[in-house]
């Protein structure tokens, strides 16, 4: 019924923990102050206060969360405070959102009540622009 040869974990065969590199997010709880930058190569979920720049892949914000500094992500949705200029292709803005700042963008959504003071910028492919000659006989 019981034998020697059970199933331990070997120092040849790691497991994987909670937290551990090779996970798809990283999370900022809602007790959590950050004071400086923030850089991550994965997704970011931030509930607490983060007072720096963060720049991340996919950015998501919960609605109690602030952020003091600039933002740059492959795609943000906020749902909270931020102050400072954020810079995503894919922006989503949701009701409880408060942004006071400059947002560059390539495609936005902006819910009903989602704020926004600062300057919106598109941020699109950007046209070649060519003079033609126009000969007039």
């Amino acid at each position: 019924m019981f034998s020697k040869s059970s199933k331990q974990p070997s120092a040849a065969s790691p497991t994987v923990a909670t937290g551990a590199r090779h996970t798809p997010f990283s999370i900022i709880g809602g007790d959590v102050t950050i004071t400086g930058n923030v850089e991550a190569s994965v997704d970011l979920h931030i509930d607490g206060k983060v007072e720096g720049d963060i720049a991340c892949a996919a950015l998501v914000q919960g609605a109690e969360s602030r952020i003091a500094g600039h933002v740059k992500a492959k795609s943000a949705r906020i749902g909270g405070l931020v102050e400072g200029s954020i810079n995503a292709e894919e922006l989503v803005v949701e009701a409880t959102a408060r942004i006071t700042g400059d947002v560059s963008y390539e495609r936005i959504t902006i819910a009903t009540g989602g704020q926004i003071d600062g300057r919106m910028t598109h941020i699109g492919q950007t046209a070649e622009l060519k003079l033609i000659k126009s000969e007039v006989g």
